[in-house]
């Protein structure tokens, strides 16, 4: 059991965050619900401070693409940087009962998509999607859980096509590196994949999502 990490964070209306949904889709958010939703929060609850403790670098059941994903890889989605902050700003903060869009851990300007051109021989290049996350403090020790996150969802919502690197931006966390060198080893992130507690607190985090 441990207490909040970041009692405090910086909240933004979950109406003001960029989107391309229809605004019924929105959540309607006000200072008084977001002090409620805060309010009802427990005192301390146990968290999973390093989801890669422990994790064996050898091949698991984890994997991004299969042989039915590939049918849908014929024809090419323009899929940008709004369509990925769609697909990720509504995920729950493992923390606080918010939105990684409401805490700004994910800013619309810190997502990258690069699409590679087509040509006859490859009419479906591979695309590349960077995103950066922002921990709302600089100590954070579920940057890594918030990471893997992110990077689940994209693998489930993105054709195989999508290359994804997940990182923290520069100079907002202590241990930036080490967290970008785990976020995006693919044989340590398969293997914390198979952890059953990590993929219940993966579950609850995604269940928000659109």
């Amino acid at each position: 059991m441990t207490d909040i990490i970041n009692a405090n964070p910086t909240i933004l209306n979950a109406s003001d965050l960029p989107t391309r949904q229809s605004q019924s889709r929105k959540k309607q958010s006000s200072a008084a619900h977001i002090a409620d939703r805060i309010s009802r929060l427990p005192p301390s609850r146990t968290l999973l401070y390093d989801p890669f403790a422990g994790a064996a670098g050898e091949d698991s059941a984890y994997d991004s693409g299969t042989d039915d994903d590939n049918e849908d890889e014929g024809t090419a989605e323009d899929i940008d940087e709004q369509e990925i902050y769609d697909l990720i700003s509504t995920i729950s903060d493992p923390e606080h009962p918010l939105s990684l869009g409401e805490l700004a851990v994910i800013n619309l300007p810190h997502i990258h998509v690069t699409h590679g051109t087509p040509t006859p021989e490859n009419p479906t290049p591979m695309s590349h999607v960077l995103v950066e996350i922002t921990p709302t403090i600089n100590h954070c020790s579920l940057a890594t859980v918030i990471g893997l996150g992110v990077r689940v969802r994209l693998e489930q919502a993105l054709p195989p096509r999508f290359r994804i690197d997940v990182k923290i931006r520069e100079g907002t966390h202590q241990s930036t590196d080490q967290v970008n060198k785990q976020l995006n080893d693919k044989e340590r992130v398969a293997a914390a994949c198979e952890n059953d507690t990590l993929m219940g607190v993966l579950s609850n985090m995604l269940a928000t999502c659109k």
